[in-house]
């Protein structure tokens, strides 16, 4: 690796000698990250599916300077990898490709190395996991000490007599431990690996493979199973499905909207560049919601190539452009009406983040002399930072229709940056300052189609009385839809929303109970209600309050990974057998914690995972339950052969050692 040391020299060493502190140089055409370090020059393109299990490569721009003289932004600039993920390339994830100044060397700062590190974390997880109490090796041991105590009684007793007959040292010790082999079976721990092995191989056939083969005996008892939703339950993709413009505090009519040409619009420009898409050898890649909205108004991308940025003291910026298409045949009137010089460059980005909920970007026209902000996230998040005259009125209904028929609903909003906001200004103007008194331009609609084998194999779930559970980041509402079209939630059942409040300003956690269809009637748990959670991070420190979630909860909507692997620990404390069943992106924690944890992915976070199944959808896991029950019933025959065949053999001892006992006697 290259270093940077006094006087800006560049020395090579090996990665094993970084330290925290080092300033490392970040090769123009990529690298493995050898440690964690946070971005302070250029911005670079990294694929993370090593750690999310997410393909799609992202963008890291460099950690922005605090703002002199402003204390409160002094007090937020101290460095956290969790809170500054968009600046900080991770170990083991590979940096495709690099952008910089000319001139200058795209550098980071080291943070942490070895097993400090997010890959480092990640492996120390999977080599010492947190100890699973299973109840069927538990028995298991109970029933084997009892054989032991048997046969130690058996043992004693033998001596006994056959020293008080004055039987030779040779045979009382072989008749000793003829009795303990008797007793507990040699065979048994033979016959359990025989039915694993052979199980494993099945497995294979149907395209599951298995890292822990231990887990095969414990999980046929699986009486829960968790779902993630996304990639899982449904298709990874999304579909356009339509647009609802805003325009002063209204709803555009569908056939207003239609009619009008939205090429030049505030709407179609925020979807040409509020993304975070890039160019890698020539191909869009990014976000799929991102490719989506672009493909859907078939705006074309340019970014500057490294030659040509190389050539200016600042990065180009990325240019959007309308299709050919749309372009008139005619020459216009004026320069300001020609839509061939017609252009958006993308002068600052602010990516998303998943604390915030939202990405923004900075953006100019060609031939304007003031900037644009445009703004894309979570209607809720988007429509706190609009002016209020700006939202419609009955947003809130709105958004529920949409979200209620399983749609994904995503929000935009616009703002003209003060003229005094010149182009050094913007790339040091704080985030907050751009995503404030925005204009509300409407939603964009996306459809997340079920997977064709989702409502099958859940049906066969519940027929054979196997609970299902929904473990989802998405919005509540969408994942209700989701549920009910998938059949986790049958049709005639009651839904009730608890909305978890963490803790603030002093006050404690709090749950909310609501009925989904009666938002303003405080519910009364019963027994065939559907409790549904949803809320802001929360580590379920609730005491009692907790037990109806995990014992009525279907749906847990807004989980952070971290959370997801807490609920596995909750549901297993309260009795329950738990198989997860995830896609591998931000699931490995749950994956690894639940007795059995099935992946869909192949990727290299898949490793955190018992069984990784090569089957893209769910219809894998009817079939390594019933594997897992075939072994487990073979296992409970093996040990009832076994014991009946002490039983037997031990009722023969005791009729050969009467036997003896009268014959030894008539002598």
């Amino acid at each position: 690796m290259s270093i940077c040391r006094a006087n800006n020299e560049i020395e090579e060493v090996i990665s094993t000698d970084v330290v925290p502190g080092d300033v490392i140089v970040i090769p123009s055409n990529g690298t493995i990250m050898p440690c964690d370090a946070v971005l302070v020059t250029g911005t670079c393109i990294v694929n993370e599916s090593m750690l999310t299990g997410e393909s799609v490569p992202v963008t890291k721009t460099n950690l922005p300077n605090p703002v002199q003289g402003d204390r409160d932004a002094e007090k937020d600039s101290a460095f956290s990898t969790e809170e500054h993920k968009r600046h900080t390339l991770f170990c083991g994830t590979h940096v495709i490709q690099t952008r910089f100044y000319t001139g200058e060397l795209v550098k980071a700062v080291v943070v942490r190395t070895g097993f400090s590190t997010a890959k480092g974390q990640l492996v120390r997880s999977i080599l010492y996991p947190k100890p699973t109490d299973f109840k069927l090796y538990h028995d298991a041991y109970l029933f084997l000490l009892c054989l032991v105590g048997v046969a130690a009684i058996g043992f004693i007793y033998s001596i006994v007599l056959s020293v008080m007959k004055e039987v030779p040292i040779k045979e009382i010790i072989l008749e000793s431990l003829d009795i303990i082999t008797i007793t507990v079976p040699p065979a048994l721990p033979a016959a359990m690996t025989a039915g694993i092995v052979y199980a494993q191989r099945r497995l294979k056939q149907i395209g599951i493979f298995c890292i822990s083969p231990q887990r095969i005996n414990i999980c046929g008892q699986i009486n829960l199973v968790c779902f993630d939703k996304t990639g899982t339950l449904t298709e990874d993709g999304l579909d356009m499905w339509g647009i609802h413009r805003v325009e002063n505090g209204r709803w555009l009519s569908e056939e207003s909207a239609y009619k009008e040409s939205l090429v030049k619009s505030q709407f179609v420009a925020c979807m040409a560049t509020c993304h975070s898409l890039t160019k890698i050898e020539g191909q869009l890649s990014g976000d799929p919601l991102d490719l989506k909205m672009l493909e859907a108004i078939s705006w074309t991308l340019e970014e500057a190539t490294e030659e040509e940025t190389a050539l200016h003291e600042r990065i180009m910026p990325t240019v959007v452009r309308p299709p050919k298409e749309l372009l008139p045949s005619e020459p216009a009137a004026s320069p300001e009406m020609d839509m061939s010089m017609y252009e958006i460059g993308i002068v600052r980005q602010f990516p998303f983040s998943s604390a915030l909920q939202r990405m923004s970007v900075v953006a100019r026209r060609l031939g304007e002399k003031r900037m644009d902000a445009y703004l894309k996230g979570a209607p809720e998040v988007v429509a706190s930072l609009c002016k209020k005259e700006s939202v419609p009125e009955d947003f809130q209904e709105v958004l529920e229709e949409y979200t209620k028929k399983g749609f994904r609903v995503i929000a935009l909003a616009h703002r003209r940056l003060e003229s005094k906001l010149t182009w050094h200004r913007v790339q040091n103007v704080n985030r907050d300052h751009v995503e404030a008194n925005m204009e509300f331009l409407g939603l964009i609609i996306m459809q997340n189609k079920l997977k064709a084998e989702t409502p099958a194999v859940l049906q066969d779930l519940h027929r054979a009385n196997i609970r299902t559970v929904m473990v989802t980041g998405d919005n509540m509402l969408t994942a209700i839809s989701v549920a009910r079209d998938c059949g986790m939630i049958p049709p005639q059942d009651k839904i009730i929303i608890a909305d978890a409040l963490a803790p603030r300003d002093g006050q404690t956690a709090k749950i909310n109970w609501r009925y989904a269809d009666k938002p303003g009637k405080m519910p009364r748990l019963e027994v065939r209600d559907r409790v549904l959670c949803s809320g802001s991070p929360l580590s379920f420190p609730l005491g009692l309050s907790l037990s109806p979630l995990v014992l009525h909860g279907t749906v847990f909507a807004r989980m952070a990974p971290d959370q997801k692997t807490q609920l596995i620990e909750a549901l297993q404390g309260v009795d329950y057998y738990v198989g997860m069943c995830g896609d591998g992106a931000n699931d490995c924690g749950a994956l690894k914690r639940a007795h059995s944890g099935i992946s869909l992915s192949e990727l290299e976070a898949s490793v955190a995972s018992p069984f990784t199944s090569r089957t893209p959808n769910i219809s894998c896991v009817p079939n390594l339950i019933r594997m897992q029950r075939n072994v487990s019933t073979s296992l409970f025959a093996q040990t009832s052969v076994l014991r009946d065949m002490f039983i037997v053999k031990n009722h023969n001892s005791r009729l050969l050692f009467v036997c003896f006992y009268l014959h030894v006697a008539r002598k």
